[in-house]
Order: C-alpha cells, then sequence, then structure tokens
C-alpha cells in the first residue's frame, strides 16, 4: 500500500450515510485533490478493485459491505466570475456542501438555485440525479461539468446537452457516463432571471405570506415547506424522497382522474402528466407504516426512514412491497430514486 495515499481499511460507512444503514468499505480514501483521486483509481487497479464514489451519502443505499474502494470526494472550492451581461458564472468543486451553495448564491443576489435549497447532498452528485424542485431542475442554470475519466485519468469538460439530462437522470447515470468522476460544476445565473413560483406549495405559502417577490423569500418559502414535510436525517436517518413522481401519457391520466377526481398531478408541456409519487403512496395507506427497523415516513408518505438503523436489503425488501401495491392498485410503476449498490 502507498503509504503516503491515506487508504483506510475496513472503515464503517454508516455515519457518512443520511440512510444510516449498517455497512463497511474494505477501502476509504478522503480524495482532497485531483492528484489523490487518481492515486486511488491507481489503487483500486492495482488490486483489481470496484470503485465506489461517494459525496454526501444523502441518495445511496449499501445493500451489503462494499468489497473494494470507497472514493469520498472532498474537492473544495467556490468562484464567482461576473460576466459584462449581468450574469456571474459560479463553479463550485464537487465536495462542496449543495445547500450552502445555494444560500451563497442567493446572499449575493443572484437567481437560479434558490427552489433547490435545502436538497441534502454535495456539488458533485447534483448532476447525476439533475436534481430538481418546485418547477426548478439544475439543467435550467447549469453551464458545464468538469470530470475526470477513471478509463484513462484524463479531465475533460462536459457542456450541458452533452450531460443528457432528464428528469431525474442524466448521462453520469447511463453505462455511457459511469466512467465519469464529476469534479466541478459551473452555472450561469443572475439577477433579473424570472422567479419560479408557480409550483404548487410554493405558491400557496408565497400567496399566503404575501410579502415581497424575491430570491431570498422564494428560499425561505422553500425551506419551510421541506422543513414542514420531510425529515431531517440527523435525526431520523432518510435518503428524502425514495420515488421518482411517475409521469403517464394523457390516456392514462384521465382514466385515473375518473377513478380518483383529487389525484395529484402537474400537467407537462408534451401533454403527459407528472404524478405525485407521494399522493398514490398515501392514498394506498402507507404514510406512518413501520415494518421492524424500517418504515415510511408519518407526514411524507414519499420518505422512506430507518429509524432501527436496519440493513439497506430491509428498506429494498420495504420499497419493493410499495412498489408493488402502487402498480396493483393504480397500475403505475414508481422507480426507486437513491442509487442501490450493488444495483439490480
Amino acid at each position: 500500500m502507498n503509504s503516503s495515499l491515506p487508504v483506510q481499511e475496513n472503515v464503517d460507512l454508516a455515519p457518512l450515510l443520511t440512510l444510516r444503514t449498517p455497512a463497511q468499505a474494505r477501502f476509504y480514501l478522503c480524495a482532497q485533490s485531483i492528484a489523490e483521486i487518481r492515486q486511488g483509481l491507481e489503487f483500486a487497479r492495482a488490486r483489481d478493485l470496484p470503485v465506489l464514489l461517494l459525496g454526501g451519502g444523502s441518495n445511496l443505499i449499501l445493500v451489503e459491505d462494499f468489497d473494494g474502494l470507497v472514493l469520498h470526494l472532498g474537492l473544495k472550492g467556490v468562484t464567482y466570475t461576473p460576466q459584462e451581461d449581468g450574469s456571474c458564472i459560479v463553479r463550485a468543486a464537487a465536495g462542496e456542501n449543495w445547500h450552502e451553495l445555494v444560500t451563497n448564491t442567493v446572499a449575493r443576489g443572484y437567481r437560479g438555485l434558490e427552489n433547490l435549497a435545502l436538497i441534502p447532498g454535495t456539488v458533485g452528485a447534483a448532476p447525476v440525479q439533475n436534481i430538481g424542485a418546485y418547477g426548478v431542475e439544475l439543467k435550467d442554470t447549469l453551464t458545464r461539468v468538469e470530470v475526470l475519466d477513471r478509463r484513462t485519468f484524463q479531465c475533460r469538460t462536459l457542456t450541458n446537452p452533452e450531460c443528457g439530462f432528464s428528469y431525474r437522470n442524466s448521462l453520469f447515470k447511463t453505462s455511457d457516463g459511469q466512467h465519469f468522476i464529476i469534479l466541478a460544476v459551473e452555472f450561469r445565473l443572475d439577477r433579473s432571471r424570472p422567479l419560479q413560483v408557480g409550483y404548487g406549495d410554493l405558491a400557496r405559502v408565497l400567496e399566503s405570506r404575501g410579502a415581497e417577490m424575491t430570491e431570498a423569500s422564494v428560499m425561505q418559502a422553500v425551506m419551510e415547506i421541506r422543513r414542514s414535510k420531510l425529515p431531517d436525517p440527523k435525526l431520523i436517518p432518510n435518503v428524502g424522497s425514495f420515488f421518482m413522481n411517475p409521469i403517464v401519457d394523457c390516456r392514462q391520466f384521465q382514466h385515473l382522474q375518473q377513478q380518483y377526481p383529487q389525484i395529484a398531478h402537474y400537467p407537462l408541456h408534451d401533454g403527459r402528466h407528472k404524478l405525485a409519487a407521494g399522493w398514490l403512496i398515501d392514498q394506498a395507506g402507507w404514510k406512518g407504516y413501520r415494518e421492524g427497523n424500517v418504515g415510511v415516513h408519518d407526514r411524507q408518505a414519499l420518505v422512506l426512514i430507518n429509524p432501527g438503523q436496519g440493513r439497506g436489503s430491509e428498506v429494498i425488501e420495504l420499497a419493493r412491497k410499495i412498489q408493488r401495491d402502487i402498480l396493483q392498485r393504480f397500475g403505475v410503476a414508481l422507480n426507486i430514486e437513491p442509487v442501490r449498490v450493488p444495483g439490480d
């Protein structure tokens, strides 16, 4: 083992995962630089070990111990570069805390990320899921992503279109992009961008307040809503929204609406409808359900919790039961949002 490389053995990963599922890493490295990332990859390659990338641990379910190298990305640094047109290019390293980045951009008066406040995790993990909330997605302001190709150890830059963004998806979740390690993300923000305030709960909260519409007031409203619905993972282990909101075609939506006139939905520009997975799960009676160590949050049915710190397999087993029930009741398939290791 390279004595200069701070690789640890048999490391407990539970404290690094917001779901707190017990799992160990055979080897663990918190890489503070691109050079250390390369060294870590070389370490794994020399021993024919699989590599698992770890950011904030807020979107990861480890079903079992990881018999390889967990590479924890600790790259830091944020730069602001004002442009002649009044916008600002913001570059944030992968290891930066996402919510702190949002609050800092809002404090500087820049718009674009305020609807994405209080989403847990790191900057580097954000493009993988194309995180989104309250009518805004990461792809709306992202301009470039700096990556390292783990096959060649070379760095390159991907433009927004090259990232292949779609709903909670991106190039980085596909076989064509899983070899990329995200090093930094770049955004273009500005002070006059139209605020996105028409989405469901957000519109209602802002209207009830009657306050001036600013990026700061929108961010505060988003934070208020998220705190009222989502449990703090420091108190109740969870990974936030566990299922993606399903998208159905117009015909299926009309059929469902005839049966369930109050069905929660959001019309899309192409005629399809995005359904609220939490509404479906709640209607099926799962909210507040407990099964041994795991369960469904009693205030938000979209959140699976792990108060007993059960194994990842217990969480997945409960998720599968919910998926089967929703498919049988509504004819709607729910997809799991967090990453599972090993996957299906």
